[in-house]
Parts: structure tokens; sequence; C-alpha cells
């Protein structure tokens, strides 16, 4: 027998004299003994520091009977997990059962035999510690559980940005181009806008001038009239306003730009919202369109849906990605349809492609991490995996249609209600 098991201390209960004075003689030389006369002085003992590893209680006492302390014992936190052994001379079998069924782990009759009460007790104490291990390696695999699952959060978060990163790195050059040709054409019509007014402003100033020179009105009207044939000032009244208004439109489209990568980019993981996918599908279409406009035509056939609860910008990496794959999967020229609908408690996406299809062998690897059919350097692998992963957060799935040589569809299907508020609905949240 081990040094902890002999420090272990067990608590006797019993309002006979006789009774506590053989059970400390019995357990003594194994064990520290504390001894209580009745159920409330057990009590001011179990309760304080160290509490008794396991209690031999009697179960008829007057006051407080042994029942009585049981309920006691198990109602309170620091004390419910001590193992008891009721002591008695009751043989009804329904007392028995009365006392096992309230938390007594076992029962030792009197007149006690000594073999049997060190036997009873020591078995408790093995139990009770092999029950504290578990809870102790319990408590150790949730910690670690918890630990693991708040790292691959981590992960699949970093993943996530990297994808986005690397997705941004494939458009950067198409977004580029998407904002300087706007951006040319109106510092070109500002060079034009500068010379038309150095133009008015001459007109201007021979005005002035031949009003203060004196000459005869007739004179001036005629050199007027000369000066404005020659800056061609009807022509330059036409297209100052041409060129104002091709000026506003380019602005506006870096303006549009500018706020769809707001929309795609906006950092907001933890930020479940009702949104419009519309919105979400119109931003990120425009986003990737440099990609998408030379050789693909794209089709929308958008059906009414609700609102859906979900974090917006997570769902727009989705469309980004497939958009691409679909882009990417037309060798020459061909179609891109992005279909939506609304089906009881769900809506889906769809993004469709005349490409070159998808086998049915690769078909069962597509959303394996760092599987791509792209050449290398042209795919990361992650693009489906975590669009896969995404959808599922979201309560969804993701469905793939497919033959070779007759391209693609891919449909995400989500809830309405979002993963977290579906959950809430059915009662099922904690």
């Amino acid at each position: 027998m081990t040094g902890t098991e002999r420090a272990a201390t067990i608590l006797v209960v019993d309002d006979q004299a006789t009774n506590l004075a053989i059970l400390t003689h019995v357990l003594q030389p194994l064990y520290r003994v504390r001894a209580a006369r009745s159920g409330e002085q057990a009590l001011n003992i179990a309760a304080g520091e160290p509490h008794p590893a396991l209690i031999l209680l009697d179960v008829m006492m007057p006051g407080m009977d042994g029942y009585q302390v049981l309920a006691s014992l198990k109602a309170a936190p620091a004390t419910r997990d001590i193992p008891v052994i009721f002591l008695t001379a009751l043989s009804a079998a329904e007392d028995e059962e009365r006392g096992l069924s309230m938390g007594a782990v076992d029962y030792i009759a009197k007149p006690f035999h000594p073999g049997v009460v060190l036997a009873r007790v020591q078995t408790h104490l093995d139990l009770k510690a092999a029950r504290d291990f578990l809870m102790d390696q319990n408590a150790f695999l949730e910690a670690e559980v918890a630990r693991r699952v708040e790292e691959k959060r981590r992960i699949e978060l970093q993943l996530l940005q990297s994808e986005k990163m690397a997705a941004i790195g494939l458009l950067a050059a198409g977004i580029a181009h998407e904002i300087n040709n706007p951006v040319s054409y109106a510092a070109s019509n500002l060079d034009a806008l500068g010379r038309y007014v150095g133009d008015v402003f001459e007109v201007l100033d021979a005005y002035r001038a031949l009003r203060e020179s004196g000459a005869e009105a007739a004179s001036a009207q005629a050199r007027l009239a000369e000066i404005e044939q020659i800056k061609d000032l009807d022509f330059i009244r036409t297209d100052i306003r041409d060129l104002i208004a091709e000026s506003r439109e380019g602005v506006q489209r870096v303006r549009d730009i500018a706020r769809d990568l707001k929309v795609f980019s906006r950092k907001e993981e933890g930020d479940w919202q009702w949104a419009d996918v519309h919105i979400g599908l119109d931003s990120t279409l425009r986003i990737v369109w440099n990609e998408l406009k030379y050789n693909c035509t794209v089709f929308k056939e958008y059906a009414e849906l609700p609102p859906v609860y979900c974090m917006s910008s997570q769902l727009n990496q989705v469309f980004l990605n497939l958009l691409v794959n679909a882009a990417q999967a037309i060798e020459t020229r061909g179609d891109i349809h992005i279909r939506t609908g609304h089906d009881g408690e769900e809506v889906w996406i769809e993004v469709a492609d005349t490409g070159k299809g998808i086998s049915p062998e690769q078909q069962r690897l597509i959303f394996d991490p760092f599987f791509t059919t792209k050449p290398v350097g042209q795919g990361t692998g992650l693009g489906l995996s975590l669009s896969s992963e995404i959808v599922a957060k979201h309560g969804g799935h993701i469905e793939v249609r497919s033959k070779p040589g007759e391209g693609a569809a891919f449909r995400v299907v989500l809830p309405i209600k979002g993963a977290a508020e579906a959950r809430m609905g059915d009662g099922s949240a904690s």
C-alpha cells in the first residue's frame, strides 16, 4: 500500500461510541481517521479542508439520519463527489435500494467484520482514485480539444486570408487595368480642358484689349470674330461638355471599383449579418471582370431571393473562386451562367461554364486541400477546399455537375437563417 493511500482521511459517523472505537481501531493503522457523533458534526467536518477521501455513515442516528446527511453532502459542490458507505443494521432490500439511489456507493452491515470493512474501504478508495484520474484526463483532453479547435480555426483563417491574397494578387493586374483606363482618359480630358481654358482666356483677353483700345465697333467685332474662328469656340463649347461627362464617368468607375474592393475585402470574420447575396455576387463579378471579359460571355439569371444570414465577405471569396475557376476552365471562348434560386428554407447560387469539364476521378478530389488540375504556379489547390469549408460553416454544401468536354456547374446551397440561426430556431443552441 502506498504512502498516498496511508494518508487518506476516513470520516466515520456513528452516534454509538463503541462503534466509533471499533472502526477507528480497524482503520487507524492504515488511514487517518476522523470521528463524528452526529449528522451535523459530520457535515461540518466534511466541508472543511482537507475533505475526507471517504465517509462511513451510520443510517440510524438521532436528529439528522444518514439519508439526510447524504442528501446534504450530495447537494454541496465541495462534498458531492466524496464516496459514502452506509453502516446499518437494517436488512430490508428497500432500505439498501433507497441509499444506493441517493448516491451511496456501498453498504456494510452491523456487526462489523474488520476484513470486510478494510476491503470495502480500499475498493472504494481505489475507485475514487480511478474516477479522479479519469476526471483529470477528461479535463486535460477537453482543454486539448479546445486548444486544437482554436488552432484549427486560426489556421483556417490564415489559409483563407492567404487564398484571398493569392486571388487578389492574381487579379491585381486586371484591377489596375480597370482603374488605369478611366484614370488615363480623365487625365487626357483634363489636358484638353486645360488647353480649351487657355483658348477661352485668349478670346477674353482679346475682347478686353479691343474694348480698352477704343477701336471702332465694326473693326473690333471683326477682330473678335477672327479670333473666335481661329480658336473654334463653337467646337470648344460642345467638346467641353463631352469631356466633363466622360471624366465624371471615369471617376465614377474608379469609385465603383474601390467600393467593390471594400465590399469584397472587408474583415468581418466574426460578424454574422443579414445580407443580399446578389450584391456580393455583383461586386465580386466586377472585381474579376478583367479575368472574364476577353474569353467569356456572362449571363446572369437571378431569381427573387430573401436576405441570407451569413458572413458575406467569406461568401464573396467563394464566389470569386468559382468565377475564376470557371473562366480558367474555358480555353478559347465560352459562356458563364450565374444563376440563383430559392427552395424552402434554402437559397442556392450556381456558377456554370462551358469549359473543358471535370473527370469523375477529379471530382472525387477537387475539394481536397492542395489538389489542383492547373499548371504549377497557377493554383494553390486551396480555393475549392476553403470554399467548401466556408459553405459548411454556413450550414450549407456545394454540389458539382460535370462531364469532360461539357463544362461544369458548381451549386452553393445555403440555409437562409445560417448555421447559428438555424440551430437557435430548432432549440438546439446552448
